[in-house]
């Protein structure tokens, strides 16, 4: 029995400039740079077997890129689905309820500003995910961020 060959993936010319950008950068993340090369090769009329063997991905990881491709067009490529990745193990508005109390409260053992572990004592998280909220929300509660005028009288000077 033969072996189906997908067609050649339908490219425009703007298209095929943007995935050779994406495909020779080295800045982008990698996962974005082998899907643009293999939607590349996929654009030359390379079967999705060669081309997953060319990228080292199995060939049904091809055709969903193929697919992503096509209906998102270059803003899929990279893109993580829906659903993979690990789920978060808080729950429900804990996450809003840190970034909340980080600004708005003080600590009970009279603390100007919160540390991590004080406030993973408080949440009963860790003091890793508390750094880790912190740090996706820009959040940085050691810093001041008022301005002292000099009592100087020649300071202006």
């Amino acid at each position: 029995m033969p072996v189906a060959i997908a067609p050649s993936l339908s490219v425009s010319v703007e298209q095929r400039v943007e995935l050779g950008r994406m495909a020779a950068s080295s800045v982008l993340p990698h996962r974005q740079v082998v899907q643009a090369k293999a939607l590349l090769l996929a654009a030359d009329g390379i079967a999705n077997e060669q081309i997953a063997r060319r990228c080292e991905v199995e060939s049904d990881t091809v055709r969903r890129w193929r697919a992503r491709f096509i209906e998102h067009g270059v803003d899929g490529v990279g893109r993580i689905a829906k659903g993979r990745g690990r789920k978060s193990s808080l729950p429900e508005g804990m996450v809003a309820e840190i970034v909340r109390a980080t600004g708005q409260e003080k600590p009970t053992d009279g603390g100007t500003h919160w540390t991590t572990r004080t406030l993973a004592a408080r949440f009963k998280v860790g003091k890793d995910t508390i750094a880790k909220i912190w740090s996706d929300h820009d959040v940085k509660p050691w810093q001041v961020s008022t301005f002292k005028v000099s009592n100087d009288p020649h300071f202006e000077d």
